[in-house]
């Protein structure tokens, strides 16, 4: 027995009922006459053949009735298809085109494999004229393929992430998405152990040019984690298909301020019956930024500038092995990691003064040195089978680990107004330990169900998290140090969640549905360790729920589809921001996390147009339950802290609109335009009420040249407008443009970029809170305007079956018929 939202229930034996109900109601029978039609393409040697162009055609008068790509798997599905015959013409650079014998659709079907046999032209005879759209609009997702881009090449995964439709990153590196926080980063399907400033790190020494591709997933269905109340991103890694051995390198300069390096190798050999692969890189170089932050309170005024800078190197790689035990069954090895370490130098000046005071009485000169070091490790074993047509098991066991060991030494001195004598000084030095161990194993089963599909698994994640931290008072005369052990403490998190989760499809003529259910239990406890008695040493909390997800999707013609999806979703607090002690950030500013934050519950809905695949227009509206958000608030006379808190609710709606636009043959366009309007609301805040709303947008563009003598030129930027940050700032406006020049070289096998980031350096920030009696105007900036040098050659087997191409099929794309 546990509580579900403050009711006693025994979860377990209504969990199947409730499942079982709702699943009979789907099974209500219906007149079908639409279907869909399933296939895959594969080459002489059976290795899937990605991006062909498919067209089908009605067999009795051989009009086209629409077209599609095939995916990374050679898989490519027409639905919505009325009961007909009809047959198909499969084309891709370099291979003869091949046409089917004319088929009856009469529901669903699933055709035999279409083999590819190679073509007698010769490779280079052969020219290729397009490649992957920048965005992909799917029916429960958008693809954002960022390989191709130049201006993508030299970045970051979190500086990718800016570019991304609907996303914004803010001056402290939160990800929000359609104006909601709560986003849940998953890496090559798998959920990210990684939270708070070890995600962001882990992100930013993530190379673009590892990168593939990021889905951004607003409503995801009930087969993901019900964690990430503002959706799911998934950043997919580069993973080469071709046969053979092959290598790829790149190599990379950067120079703003401060100069960085990097550089990645990747491998891949593929054989019929397994397929190794792998890939490191390594970066390093420097980045500088500042803050200014100017506070009024208790009748005290502290107007601080802060520097700081660092330096840092980073290794991430990545290696596997898959068994293709038989044709139906693969069983799969991966481990994964990143070693970083990095030192972070930072110098503050805080003038003190009475508000109304043009003279200061006291000012405050204080250093800090961060000495970091941080470990992330994963590893997964994976055995999927079915019967190679509809029916499909997936077994995942994952174990990851976290080590972060953190040194800081941090002197602060008062001097008199003239900055001549010093005062008084606090020197302190602290050591932050961090061990997370994450085990997780879930199964996925998919199978047919009258004339649908459903989908059912389960998942078993176990969290542990150790925190010690230790603070010592320096005496710089005596050169010795003492711990303070009211201070000082150990936080050791464990987190147990069991989830069980069921998903059903079905398609009617132009309307199809999916529904669902996932079902979480948690149990968690939060055990503080410290000589410094408090209220709060044990917090422990058991307490479980239901997530249900729907959609409902309608064909109006062939270029103009609707869907309309609801979830229910879930946004669990960082293992750190649970613990209640407090870290100085300098002598006057410090934070501290809460025990007793509760999760957040978002309710979604989306409306989605698509036209022609390719426009993508949503509008939709989002409630959130104990918003979790940032709160600065006072200490004393003179100081002021961060903290979590749960604010009553947050309601927020958005409309986006995004798409490619090829304007000439030489001249294509992507733009994403977000906007919303966000209100944060709590009565009671410790006293103080909260009730702040905005209406914001954001914009991406980027225009795309093809320019003789193999040369690319392409111009993007973003803005954003006024914004919430937080639970009670409001900022300004933020923009930003990057230009680039790509060159073709060596056969097509290398590429040289060069790029220049934050062309008129605008990318910074500046905002104002006003929380009780805290007054606060700040701003800040980083070393943002950075020229990029990348060079990239492909060694080994350069067949015509990579991924980056597909077929031109701009003239065929407007003979479509449409009803």
């Amino acid at each position: 027995m546990f509580l579900i939202r403050g009711k006693s229930l025994p979860v377990m034996k209504n969990l199947f009922t409730t499942i079982l109900l709702l699943f009979s109601f789907t099974t209500l029978s219906f007149t079908q006459t639409n279907g869909t039609i399933t296939g895959s393409i594969v080459d002489a040697d059976e290795n899937p053949v990605g991006y062909a162009s498919v067209v089908l055609y009605t067999a009795a008068d051989s009009i086209i009735v629409k077209l599609e790509l095939s995916d990374d798997e050679g898989i490519f599905q027409f639905i919505n298809i009325p009961d007909s015959k009809y047959w198909l013409d499969i084309s891709y650079v370099g291979l003869p085109n091949y046409k089917t014998e004319s088929f009856e659709l009469s529901g669903n079907i699933e055709l035999p494999v279409i083999q590819l046999e190679p073509s007698s032209n010769k490779l280079e005879e052969v020219t290729v004229t397009a490649q992957r759209p920048l965005l992909e609009v799917k029916p429960d997702k958008m693809v954002f393929n960022v390989e191709n881009s130049i201006n993508a090449v030299g970045s970051d995964a979190l500086e990718l992430l800016r570019k991304a439709p609907g996303v914004v990153v803010d001056n402290n590196d939160n990800i929000t998405m359609l104006g909601k926080s709560g986003v849940l980063i998953y890496i090559d399907g798998r959920p990210s152990p990684l939270q708070g400033d070890q995600l962001v790190a882990y992100l930013k020494s993530m190379q673009a040019t590892e990168i593939d591709n990021i889905e951004i997933i607003t409503n995801p269905s009930a087969k993901y984690d019900a964690e990430g109340s503002g959706g799911i991103i998934n950043i997919k890694l580069k993973k080469d298909k071709r046969l053979g051995a092959n290598a790829n390198i790149n190599l990379g300069f950067q120079q703003g301020d401060y100069s960085r390096y990097n550089g990645s190798v990747s491998s891949n050999y593929k054989a019929k019956k397994y397929n190794i692969f792998g890939n490191y890189s390594y970066s390093n170089g420097k980045n500088g930024s500042y803050m200014d932050l100017y506070r009024e309170q208790n009748g005290l005024v502290l107007d601080q500038k802060n520097n700081r800078n660092s330096d840092w190197n980073n290794h991430n790689f990545k290696a596997g092995a898959d068994f293709y035990l038989s044709k139906n069954s693969t069983l799969g090895f991966m481990a994964n990691g990143n070693i970083a370490s990095d030192l972070d130098k930072g110098n503050s000046r805080t003038e003190i003064r009475m508000i109304g005071q043009e003279s200061n009485d006291s000012i405050l000169v204080a250093q800090s040195m961060n000495d970091g070091k941080h470990d992330n490790f994963n590893f997964n074993i994976n055995y999927t089978f079915g019967d190679g047509k509809s029916k499909s098991t997936n077994f995942d066991a994952d174990y990851g680990l976290y080590r972060s060991d953190g040194k800081d030494y941090q002197p602060n001195y008062y001097f008199d107004p003239s900055e001549s004598e010093v005062l008084t000084k606090n020197v302190y030095r602290n050591e932050t330990l961090t061990d997370i161990d994450i085990f997780t194993f879930k199964v996925d089963h998919e199978r047919p169900l009258f004339k649908g599909k459903i989908g059912a698994g389960a998942k078993v994640a176990y969290i542990t998290t150790d925190n010690t931290y230790n603070f010592f008072n320096v005496f710089e005369e005596t050169n010795s140090e003492e711990l303070d052990k009211d201070r000082s403490n150990q936080f050791v998190y464990t987190e147990n969640v069991n989830a069980v989760y069921a998903n059903y499809n079905r398609q009617f003529e132009k309307i199809g549905f999916q529904v669902g259910l996932r079902v979480e239990q948690t149990n968690s406890e939060g055990d503080l360790t410290s000589e410094k008695i408090t209220d709060n040493d044990n917090v422990k909390q058991t307490y479980a729920d239901f997530f249900p997800s729907a959609g409902i999707s309608y064909q109006l013609d062939q270029k103009n589809s609707f869907q309309l999806s609801y979830s229910r979703r879930i946004n669990r607090p960082n293992y750190q921001d649970l613990n209640p002690f407090e870290y100085k950030l300098d002598e006057l500013t410090f934070q501290k996390g809460n025990p007793f934050l509760n999760p957040e519950y978002t309710n979604n809905i989306q409306l989605t147009h698509t036209f022609n695949y390719s426009l993508n227009t949503s509008i939709g509206y989002s409630h959130t339950e104990n918003l979790i958000t940032r709160i600065v608030d006072t200490s004393g006379v003179k100081g002021s802290f961060i903290t979590w808190k749960n604010l009553d609710d947050q309601r927020n709606l958005n409309l986006s609109v995004s798409g490619s636009v090829p304007i000439t043959k030489w001249w294509s366009t992507y733009t994403s335009l977000t906007g919303y309007h966000t209100r944060n609301k709590s009565e009671n805040i410790d006293g103080k009420k909260v009730d702040i709303g905005v209406s914001s947008f954001n914009i991406y563009s980027q225009q795309t040249f093809k320019l003789p003598w193999k040369l690319s030129l392409e111009i993007s930027g973003w803005y954003n407008s006024p914004s919430i940050w937080g639970g009670t700032f409001k900022m300004d406006e933020m923009w930003s443009i990057d230009a680039g020049i790509q060159k073709k070289l060596f056969n097509d096998r290398g590429s040289l970029r060069i790029s220049m980031s934050d062309v008129f350096y605008t990318n910074n920030w500046h905002g104002i809170s006003q929380y009780g009696a805290l007054y606060m105007n700040v701003a800040g900036g980083r070393d943002s305007r950075r020229v990029r040098i990348n060079f990239s050659y492909l060694f080994g087997n350069n067949q015509v079956k990579s991924r980056k191409r597909k077929s031109g099929l701009e003239d065929e794309s407007r003979r479509i018929k449409s009803d």
